[in-house]
């Protein structure tokens, strides 16, 4: 990705942790009192003091951070453990996907996929699969429906959204449409567990703080995706994917990995 907003550069990798103890918060927010001058997230003197005292109190992971710093065998482990679920996934949903591609074949002109643009580690963009939910004209509408935009930061979210298909409403709500992102998984592109890829003009709108979800492999599920996904607003979901990696262990990949298919089939947060 050409943006410079959209890099994470070996600074960005460096980043000092501030994770939830105040007296390190409070030498963060002195360190920060001088900002570049040609940092192009500078908002310091856009806010009052007491917002630019909360903002420095966020977390901030650095090369300690469990997932950035684990053993080579334990990112093997990892590895093996997306291709082994994602095969099995494959082999045990396979039912499914033919289902779901009648069912959009027949209720709805168009592709049985939707091909976007997603962001993965460390900035890198590539092509992102997924069952189509929409009108194939989905894109065009979404200037015209920001003014009714019901997510907070660079997300769009709508709970009726007009452009969603009958089916397309079901197979979101039952998360089917993400099963061609199993692919992903075992081309290495994206894991089994991981924060979820965004696009590119959310990712513009990215300062510091939120490029740090970038560190980590994206994937088809994470904490926020057992913990209401799209009812949980922005700030609090990049705060459980740094949660993710700060903490990140095989237990902690298994436990969600497990609670996964609960919060799927329950359909919170799913539009």
């Amino acid at each position: 990705m050409t943006s410079e907003r959209a890099t994470i550069s070996e600074s960005d990798r460096d980043l000092e942790v501030f994770q939830f103890q105040p007296v390190v918060a409070e030498n963060a927010t002195k360190a920060h009192a001088e900002p570049a001058v040609d940092d192009v997230h500078v908002v310091i003197d856009l806010r009052s003091k007491t917002e630019a005292v909360a903002a420095d109190t966020r977390p901030y992971l650095d090369e300690t951070a469990n997932l950035l710093s684990a053993p080579v065998w334990k990112l093997q482990a990892k590895r093996a453990l997306d291709i082994i679920g994602a095969t099995v996934a494959l082999l045990v949903f396979s039912p499914l996907f033919v289902i779901t591609s009648l069912a959009i074949a027949i209720t709805s002109p168009g592709p049985l996929l939707y091909i976007s643009e997603r962001i993965g580690r460390h900035g890198v963009p590539f092509r992102f699969f997924k069952f189509r939910s929409m009108r194939m004209d989905a894109d065009s509408w979404l200037t015209d429906l920001q003014d009714v935009n019901e997510a907070d930061g660079p997300i769009f979210k709508i709970r009726q959204d007009p452009r969603i298909t009958t089916v397309g409403r079901w197979i979101r709500k039952l998360s089917l449409d993400e099963l061609p992102q199993l692919f992903h998984v075992l081309s290495g592109k994206m894991s089994l567990v991981g924060p979820r890829p965004p696009i590119p003009s959310e990712v513009e709108e990215y300062g510091e703080w939120e490029f740090q979800r970038l560190l980590a492999k994206p994937g088809l599920t994470c904490i926020w995706q057992v913990s209401g996904r799209s009812d949980v607003d922005f700030a609090t979901w990049v705060e459980m994917d740094l949660e993710y990696i700060q903490n990140w262990s095989l237990g902690l990949e298994l436990k969600l990995l497990v609670k996964t298919m609960p919060a799927v089939w329950s359909g919170r947060g799913a539009y």
